[in-house]
C-alpha cells in the first residue's frame, strides 16, 4: 500500500481539529482570566482538591517544569495555593482558592458548548462510535 501524502494523513486531520478545538475554546477562557490548558488543571482539582503536584503531573500528561509555571502562573492570580504536605515535606499539594472553585461553572459551560459544536450533526450512534474510536486511538497512543 503506497503511504499518503502527509498532508492527507488521519494524524494531520487530527491535528488539525484539536488545533481548533484549542483556538476556540481559547478565545472564550481567556474571557475567564485562563490561558488554554489551565482549564484542565482546574478540572483535576474540582475532582480531587489537594493533590499532590507530582501526581497532578501525571494526570495532566505534562512535565513537572511545565506544571510549575503554570502553578506559578494561575497561584500569582489567587485561582489556587500550594501548600507543604504534612507527611513528606519535599512535596506540595495543590489547592482550589474560592476564586478557582468560582471557574467552575463557567468553565463548565465552555465545554458543554465546545462539546455541544464538536457533535453537531452527529447521530447518537455516531457520536457513540466516535467517543469508542478516540478511545481506541488514544489507547493506541499511549
Amino acid at each position: 500500500m503506497p503511504e499518503k501524502p502527509m498532508l492527507q494523513t488521519i494524524a494531520y486531520l487530527m491535528v488539525q481539529v484539536c488545533r481548533a478545538h484549542r483556538n476556540q475554546a481559547s478565545v472564550v477562557l481567556a474571557e475567564l482570566g485562563l490561558h488554554t490548558g489551565q482549564e484542565i488543571l482546574l478540572m483535576h482539582l474540582w475532582e480531587n482538591d489537594g493533590l499532590i503536584q507530582s501526581e497532578l503531573a501525571l494526570l495532566m500528561e505534562v512535565e513537572p517544569p511545565t506544571l510549575t509555571k503554570m502553578l506559578h502562573r494561575m497561584e500569582k492570580v489567587r485561582l489556587l495555593e500550594r501548600r507543604r504536605d504534612e507527611q513528606d515535606a519535599r512535596s506540595y499539594r495543590i489547592y482550589l482558592t474560592d476564586k478557582g472553585r468560582a471557574l467552575f461553572e463557567p468553565v463548565t459551560h465552555v465545554w458543554n458548548v465546545q462539546e455541544n459544536r464538536i457533535l453537531t450533526d452527529l447521530t447518537l450512534e455516531e457520536q457513540l462510535l466516535f467517543r469508542r474510536l478516540l478511545l481506541q486511538v488514544r489507547s493506541n497512543l499511549t
